[in-house]
């Protein structure tokens, strides 16, 4: 029987299979985290005197198999069984009996789902920023690397002032400070506690919501029943917004290398290994790696949409409109991971050309620095900026070469140093070895 079922009450096939839908597919995802809550909960309900400890003990031995199953990739919701709730309390009662049944006590389906997904956001949300770290790193790698290799600067797609390799790929490690700075938020929202909240009303039982707060490594916790059943998709939506905003700067990221590689172009090259060919013409090599991380962060950009649209309209409680959530997220962290992967690994291989601006159809980049060169002589700025343009209407301007930038965050100055301590310091706000520790003790 369901959780949820009556005696003697059945519900037809066809309703099953659509209110049902992928949700035993996307519960795959949430078994370890289910087992997790599950003993927080189990150690909590013996806290208040509603398991006896040899109960206790019974059922965090047997959670501990079933962990350890989830971990081996040998667990696996059976047919006919609903959820991945369902399939837990299944396997315990099966082992040991009434005690098995006695674990849901003092809660609800609704908040056993919200902190299955609370635990699993929480987890995904530390692997994409464990990977953005990884792009960053290699980001500031190249950046140091090709920090005197001058690339032309470009506004509105026209030549504008010289740039560098070095600012170029900083600029992008820069960014990523930025996207990890709202994964952080997204982090946030994921690490309360909701359980006890039950269906949304909280419980006449005397449960110790502190103490599964702790026992889980949750930084806080949802304090009013009603608003943590509220946080259902809030914090999904956050993520999305996270990974949505990463998305953005990869796909920008993405689409320079595509510009940049073209042969009109012509500032970096992707070695043979990370291209592709075509099927009649064959000096192509193409830069399907850079396209398809495109189109790919570009679909993960709509995502927050998507979800807002689901959530519109919705009251106040929980609504089975929510489970659809899960098929919106899910894939979109599976998603987000696999592009940081393949940015980090065409980051370490793109191979920069240098000496680009030595073309004298750059000349034009220095005609700023032919204007700073007057004005330190003496020349206000605005009757410098009129002599260079006649100068250049003429036909009679030369291009200096003989860059002069020091300022911090310039050519000659990235500020790759600062960068990365803005980084370190984003990264120190996430509190993930708390969560570890927590966890661990929890396991043990």
């Amino acid at each position: 029987m369901k959780l949820w079922q009556k005696e003697g009450v059945s519900t037809s096939e066809k309703i099953e299979k659509f209110t049902v839908g992928r949700d035993r597919e996307m519960d795959l995802y949430l078994a370890p985290f289910d087992v997790l809550g599950n003993l927080a909960h189990a150690r909590m309900l013996a806290s208040v005197n509603l398991l006896e400890q040899a109960e206790l003990v019974d059922l965090e031995r047997e959670l501990k198999v079933i962990y350890a199953q989830v971990q081996a990739g040998n667990f696996e919701i059976e047919d006919g069984i609903e959820d991945v709730h369902s399939q837990v309390e299944l396997m315990l009662t099966r082992k040991l009996g009434d005690v098995g049944k006695k674990i849901h006590s003092g809660r609800s389906r609704n908040d056993q789902v919200l902190v299955d997904l609370k635990l699993f956001t929480r987890d995904r949300l530390e692997l994409i920023t464990k990977e953005t770290k990884r792009v960053f790193d290699v980001l500031i790698q190249r950046s140091e690397q090709h920090k005197n290799d001058l690339l032309p600067g470009y506004t509105h797609l026209q030549i504008a002032m010289p740039s560098s390799f070095g600012l170029w790929f900083g600029a992008y490690a820069e960014s990523l400070t930025d996207d990890v700075a709202l994964l952080q938020t997204a982090y946030h929202f994921a690490n309360r506690n909701p359980l006890g909240s039950g269906a949304g009303y909280g419980s006449s039982f005397p449960l110790d919501r502190q103490l599964t707060t702790d026992l889980l490594g949750f930084e806080g916790l949802h304090y009013n029943v009603v608003y943590a059943q509220m946080s259902r998709g809030k914090t999904e939506w956050m993520a999305l917004t996270a990974i949505a905003n990463l998305a953005q700067t990869l796909s920008r990221l993405a689409m320079d290398v595509c510009l940049y590689n073209s042969q009109n172009f012509a500032f970096l090259t992707l070695p043979d290994a990370l291209t592709t060919g075509s099927s009649i013409m064959p000096h192509k090599k193409n830069p399907d790696v850079a396209e398809l991380l495109r189109g790919k962060t570009n679909r993960l950009k709509a995502l927050p949409m998507e979800m807002t649209l689901v959530l519109s309209n919705l009251p106040s409680g929980y609504h089975r409109d929510m489970q659809l959530l899960k098929e919106i997220l899910m894939p979109a962290i599976e998603e987000i991971l696999d592009c940081l992967d393949i940015t980090a690994y065409m980051l370490e291989n793109i191979q920069v050309k240098t000496d680009l601006l030595e073309d004298k159809k750059y000349d034009l980049l220095f005609s700023v620095e032919r204007v700073n060169e007057l004005v330190i002589e003496g020349i206000p700025f605005r009757d410098a900026y009129r002599q260079v343009g006649k100068e250049i209407g003429e036909g009679s301007y030369a291009a200096s070469r003989d860059l002069k930038h020091t300022h911090l965050g310039s050519i000659g100055n990235p500020a790759n140093e600062q960068i990365t301590a803005l980084m370190d310091a984003q990264l120190q706000g996430f509190g993930f070895e708390r969560v570890r520790t927590a966890l661990d003790a929890l396991l043990q």
